[in-house]
């Protein structure tokens, strides 16, 4: 699953808009390509099929006054046949080749459909929807830990014990009940407790201090905060921050089916684990709720771009997310799936969870992520699917290979942002039979899946029933990410092979297309572009670079922003660190683009971890130039210790430009490409200044 805090300003003056349209023109005048959106006549083609039309009408005329009324409609049929193969024969093969693809995921849809109907005509909230599959197998396994099995009627006591606690601590409907957890059973079972009770819980990135997360409380406007007791000093340092309103409980996690002469419950009215130990469960109710499209969690972007910001989770968006996988991904009810993703995120938190939520899936579940113990617990777990994001699955191909790579259950892996660099050897060398890569914002209203195991493919669009399913790439300024209009205001389609960014269309009326943002409004309003296709029609725009290929599947390429231009090329960040990750023997890579004073352009700066010191920049600098041009490879090397990720495996880099390649605010090694010599050499404070001042030209 791409998750992006880049935004698109459409608030366009009706200057810009009008110079907008005068450039657009004028470009395709030049190109000497007519705008479709425009109503002038392709007089070409319609000459032609007037031609065509004459040319068969004569022909069955002649057959019918030479020969009889039935030779005239043979010749008509061979007639029509051979003018739609010589016309369409082009999308004659891309039907062919996708047919299959394209109606097996409309099939899918078609069941998210029905699904989502059905909970929309009972107004389910999630306590509703995991009530059903209790009912269906209450003994069944829901979540693995450890060495602790919980089933889903043991989930489901537990999240009534925390609904009778919280509601004796007067949380009601619309009160917002926060959550900082790590990733145990009782987390999920927390906000379904507060869930039942109308609150919405925001889950807080356990990663997160100081102001980050102070911000966090804030902007979710929380009125109580459950938090383990493992954060308890984080929460110290800002206690005094914190507004006196809020209410802070403080949770201890306890083993499952501990003996009750070894709990030590600590007194106190913050003291949720007592609370919760002391307190009878509350008698199973519907759920006082807005159900099934009101508010259910908070879920924060990753921060990769700045403070994080809350995005809207209902429970029609947890459930469309999840039955996207569930059915398109080809999982069942029996599989186990392994989880080792944090559950304050979407990616663990709705799709995974939800799998056991919603479809009865066991989901076995790991604290922290562990690149060598990943197949292993795959194996400890019996699972037969399992869950990846970010680099997780470069970092498991860099452990050592042994013999138990193969010795696992795991029949298809999900999740998203596998390179297509690892992807073969990933799959190769851990014989996984599926690959189910998909892409969606955790804010946005519209994910994508690749369900046929198409190398490198996050999923496609197709060429053949389009307007199933309402998502385009569309034609945007690779470096401001502001779609490209045509002469009428309107948003333009990318051709095949042609970068844009991913929209989708937004219905309000439907939950599946609804876009619920975040918290903050003007946030959200800034990932709406306006005017798309038709005047006062509206769409999520991603602010992920795409490109689509003929048959209509679906590769990512950058984010807007992160591309910058360099010696009159664009340059893609995100293919430049894949190359030198995988030539630097699957090291963290980040690529960035920064300034040099009186020069066009921004230069590629790449910050590459080397740890025990045995990074060959001889070696680095040749296989570079096997893989990629002279205009991509990185003008300055910053040399470090480590790289600074979000919790969801994504690479920072916006400190990382701020500092740029100036050696007096960096204490790592820094390093820039002689273009004459074709090698890196050390960057001082000498160097910075006659790189400054022009003395030394890159």
């Amino acid at each position: 699953m791409s998750y992006v805090e880049n935004s698109v300003d459409n608030n366009m003056n009706k200057t810009d808009v009008s110079s907008q349209k005068i450039k657009n023109t004028n470009e395709d005048i030049e190109k000497g390509r007519s705008d479709h959106s425009v109503s002038s006549v392709p007089w070409g083609k319609v000459i032609v099929v007037i031609l065509a039309m004459g040319i068969l009408l004569a022909a069955c005329a002649i057959a019918w006054v030479f020969q009889d009324w039935q030779t005239s409609l043979q010749v008509f049929a061979i007639l029509v046949v051979v003018y739609v193969i010589s016309f369409y024969w082009r999308w004659i093969w891309v039907a062919l080749r996708t047919a299959k693809r394209d109606f097996t995921a409309l099939f899918c849809y078609i069941k998210i459909l029905l699904l989502t109907r059905s909970f929309t005509k009972k107004n389910y909230s999630m306590p509703e929807i995991f009530h059903d599959v209790v009912t269906r197998h209450p003994n069944k396994a829901c979540f693995l830990y450890e060495d602790e099995t919980w089933t889903f009627k043991q989930i489901e006591d537990y999240s009534l014990r925390v609904s009778a606690v919280l509601k004796a601590k007067g949380v009601k409907r619309g009160n917002t009940v926060a959550l900082m957890a790590n990733n145990y059973p009782e987390m999920p079972a927390i906000w379904l407790g507060a869930a039942r009770l109308g609150a919405v819980s925001p889950l807080i990135n356990t990663n997160q201090t100081g102001n980050t997360l102070l911000h966090s409380i804030n902007v979710a406007k929380c009125d109580y905060v459950i938090y383990d007791s493992e954060f308890d000093e984080a929460f110290q340092e800002i206690k005094k921050e914190i507004n006196s309103s809020i209410v802070l409980l403080k949770f201890t996690r306890r083993p499952l089916n501990l003996s009750p002469e070894s709990l030590k419950v600590v007194d106190g009215s913050d003291d949720f684990t007592g609370l919760l130990e002391s307190t009878s469960p509350s008698p199973w109710n519907p759920s006082d709720s807005d159900g099934f499209n009101g508010k259910l969690l908070y879920i924060y972007t990753s921060g990769t771009t700045g403070l994080p910001k809350a995005a809207v989770i209902s429970p029609s968006r947890m459930v469309f997310m999840a039955s996207g996988v569930h059915y398109l991904g080809g999982l069942s009810p029996k599989d186990i799936v392994y989880c080792p993703m944090p559950l304050y995120h979407s990616a663990g938190g709705c799709i995974s969870v939800g799998q056991a939520f919603i479809f009865g899936c066991t989901v076995a579940l790991r604290n922290k992520f562990s690149a060598s113990a990943y197949f292993p617990d795959c194996i400890k777990f019996n699972a037969t699917a399992a869950h990846y994001i970010g680099e997780m699955c470069r970092y498991i191909l860099a452990t050592p290979p042994k013999p138990t790579d193969r010795q696992h259950k795991v029949h298809t892996v999900y999740g998203n942002g596998m390179r297509p660099t690892v992807w073969t050897d990933f799959v190769t060398r851990f014989g996984i039979k599926k690959v189910v890569e998909f892409y969606g914002a955790t804010e946005g209203n519209a994910n994508i899946v690749n369900i046929d195991n198409k190398t490198g493919a996050i999923g496609f669009i197709s060429r053949i029933i389009p307007a199933v399913y309402p998502i385009a790439i569309i034609k945007v300024d690779q470096n401001t990410g502001e779609p490209i209009r045509n002469s009428r205001g309107l948003c333009q389609v990318a051709k095949p092979n042609e970068p844009g960014v991913f929209i989708g269309k937004i219905n309000p009326s439907n939950p599946s297309r609804a876009f619920l943002g975040y918290v903050d409004k003007q946030a959200s309003e800034k990932k709406i572009v306006k005017d798309v296709f038709k005047h006062g029609d509206s769409a999520f725009i991603s602010g992920d670079i795409l490109v689509a290929d003929e048959l209509g599947y679906l590769y990512f390429r950058d984010r807007t922003g992160d591309t910058f231009r360099w010696r009159g090329e664009n340059v893609s960040t995100t293919e430049i660190e894949a190359v030198i990750s995988r030539v630097a023997d699957q090291r963290d890579a980040v690529v960035y683009g920064v300034e040099i004073p009186n020069t066009e352009g921004r230069a590629g700066m790449c910050g590459i971890v080397d740890v025990d010191n045995t990074l060959d920049l001889e070696k680095l600098v040749k296989d570079m130039a096997k893989d990629i041009p002279k205009y991509a490879r990185p003008v300055f090397l910053r040399v470090m210790s480590s790289l600074d990720m979000t919790g969801t495996f994504k690479l920072k880099k916006v400190d990382l430009q701020k500092e740029g390649y100036d050696p007096t605010l960096i204490k790592d090694k820094i390093y820039y490409l002689d273009p004459k010599l074709e090698k890196y050499l050390s960057l001082g404070p000498e160097e910075y200044e006659k790189i400054v001042s022009g003395q030394i030209r890159l």
